[in-house]
């Protein structure tokens, strides 16, 4: 193998797997139900709303059902009446809900084959520097969060989304009582907790190959 050729392979194995890795979490975090029932108590939700909490948890998975499932066109909750201007960005996190799906589908199996590509050449040392690198890049996110959270979310609503449909009219949109910013707060930090476990992962992996070899 050329050592041109070894470059382009090494390339692109590491931005499927940073791409399979990223997804993965992503798609952990949103679906870790666990995350919601917690902060279900843990900030008294049930207060802002005159349903049990049995029957929270079932608006929830229905909206999350809509949010996963692309053969859900509708969204229909049985206790949230939804505005056209809520049901368009629920439609618009959808469709960023399967844009994840699909990059993790895309990149997962070549990742796993670059992976093996590592293992089979002794080269799994090579992980030590890109995961050590990608480790501070979350850093950089939980300290802007920390800063002010508030902050960071309208930033973050502001890449992904070119409208304001996201600022949600409790009157129309009651949902949004439900769904407090402290809850996606919680999600942020688990999701940048799987990743970074991934990468210190990684990079123990790393080292241990190194000290090997």
């Amino acid at each position: 193998m050329t050592k041109r050729k070894g470059a382009i392979i090494e390339y692109l194995g590491f931005t499927c797997l940073f791409l399979a890795v990223i997804s993965l979490c992503i798609a952990i975090t949103i679906n870790f139900r666990p995350l919601y029932r917690f902060d279900i108590n843990y900030l008294n939700i049930l207060d802002y709303t005159m349903i049990s909490q049995k029957e929270l948890l079932e608006n929830f998975d229905q909206l999350m059902s809509y949010l996963n499932n692309p053969f859900v066109t509708t969204l229909k909750m049985s206790d949230f009446p939804v505005s056209e201007s809520g049901a368009f960005h629920f439609y618009e996190v959808k469709r960023l809900f399967l844009l994840n799906y699909g990059v993790l589908l895309v990149t997962i199996i070549p990742a796993g084959f670059f992976l093996r590509y590592l293992k089979k050449n002794g080269w799994l040392w090579r992980l030590m520097r890109p995961c050590q690198i990608a480790l501070f890049i979350p850093v950089v996110f939980l300290l802007l969060m920390a800063v002010g959270f508030d902050q960071f979310f309208v930033q973050f609503h502001g890449i992904f989304f070119n409208n304001d449909a996201w600022l949600f009219d409790p009157v129309t949109d009651p949902v949004i009582n439900v769904l407090p910013e402290m809850f996606f707060m919680h999600c942020f930090l688990l999701f940048f907790i799987l990743l970074e476990g991934t990468l210190f992962a990684g990079f123990l992996v790393g080292r241990r190959s190194l000290r090997k070899k």
